[in-house]
């Protein structure tokens, strides 16, 4: 998705003097941390690794951790269900930012220049709960990190791990205070290269793009606990990887991305770069992935969308539009997008509204349906006020 490190950058940045000693005050909470406007801006941190073409990517090294670059993410959604057809949506990611280009010259055990972060989130319509969890913790002695053969990438004890010598079957393990995830993710759909063979741009200039790619579908099957309930779940899966040194160009204030799953075994990837004024950046783009898994990249003009519903957080005071029509007329579609829930707001370090979507709408004329997620990052209250909206 694009340039999630500009605004999760901002969360590391507040717990940095936690990180950097053995021990510290009590971290913020609640989205204290700056506003994401602050960090919006072009220019990359100087000494950090930059996606470039010229290196394609390797499997399976590129599955894993890559150090040199500012931040990177194993990002995970999807859509489950209980054998009573009780509805849950889940997030769960774990993220890697580099402090600075090189190792401290320090000689300790504790000394690291990685700082992970973890979010857990699982939506529960039918209970009416939106519960969600964040930690960080330094990659030192053991307490965070990863590999790529075979995958092993973890946070304490939330975990991503490879079942086998492949990539997949993947397993994925998170327990807090209250909520607990454990799935296992089978293969589905090919992995699909987003961008120019995995270039994602996200502004002008050289470098300031993102090395970036997707497993699309992910038939996944485990149990959720919320509170002192556990439901055993089958459902779908999405897995974003993204590694990049960028940040948004001038003038982009967030983004919109839909991750949307189709009944008719068909997905469709799209970002909204959002300017200030609310309308799209011409680096705007999606992806189509047909029934074999075959990818069709979308340009910002390939694409049409319009808010058709706002909600309001009591606990933030901000407005993000949770509900979208969108049209994409090479590919017949016309398609309603609305939230299970409207409170999926992550109020963490900073924050953002990620939620569990239903889809409905039309193919060529013929009935369309299915699920997905949509993430909504950069809105913010400006003295009782909103960002600005997409168009209606």
């Amino acid at each position: 998705m694009p340039a999630r490190s500009s605004v999760l950058i901002v969360a590391v940045l507040a717990w940095l003097g936690l990180m950097l000693s053995a021990c510290g005050p009590a971290p913020p909470t609640s989205g204290s941390g700056p506003e994401v406007a602050e960090l919006l801006g072009g220019v990359a941190d100087d000494g950090f690794a930059r996606a470039l073409a010229g290196t394609p990517l390797s499997f399976p090294r590129d599955h894993g951790p890559h150090p040199d670059y500012r931040t990177e993410w194993w990002y995970f959604t999807g859509n489950l269900d209980d054998p009573k057809g009780r509805h849950f949506g889940f997030q769960f990611t774990l993220f890697r930012f580099a402090l600075a280009p090189t190792a401290p010259a320090r000689d300790s055990a504790w000394a690291t220049r990685q700082i992970w972060m973890g979010h857990l989130a699982v939506s529960d319509p039918a209970g009416d709960r939106f519960v969600f969890r964040e930690r960080f913790s330094r990659e030192a002695i053991g307490l965070a990190g990863g590999q790529a053969e075979p995958l092993e990438i973890w946070l304490d004890d939330w975990r991503i791990r490879s079942v086998g010598e492949e990539f997949l079957p993947l397993e994925i393990e998170a327990s807090d205070t209250g909520i607990g995830l454990s799935l296992r993710l089978e293969p589905g759909k090919p992995r699909v290269l987003q961008g120019r063979d995995g270039l994602s741009a996200k502004g002008p200039q050289p470098g300031n793009a993102s090395w970036y790619y997707s497993h699309t579908r992910l038939p996944a099957s485990g149990r959720v606990r919320l509170a002192d309930e556990s439901f055993e779940v089958t459902g779908t899966a999405w897995l974003d990887r993204e590694w990049s040194t960028s940040a948004l160009g001038d003038g982009v204030e967030g983004w919109d991305w839909f991750a949307l799953q189709f009944d008719d075994e068909t997905e469709l990837m799209v970002y909204r770069l959002r300017r200030t004024d609310g309308s799209a950046d011409p680096l705007s783009a999606g992806t189509l992935v047909d029934e074999a898994g075959v990818a069709t990249p979308l340009a910002a003009a390939d694409v049409t969308t319009a808010v058709t519903e706002t909600w309001t957080s009591p606990a933030s005071g901000i407005r993000y539009p949770v509900a979208w029509s969108m049209t994409v007329p090479s590919a017949g579609l016309e398609l309603s997008i609305e939230p299970w829930q409207n409170n999926q707001e992550m109020d963490v370090s900073v924050r953002y509204w990620e939620g569990a979507v239903r889809i409905t709408g039309t193919r060529a004329g013929r009935p369309i349906s299915g699920r997905g997620y949509l993430e909504l990052a950069g809105y913010r209250a400006r003295d009782g006020s909103s960002s600005a909206l997409p168009p209606r």
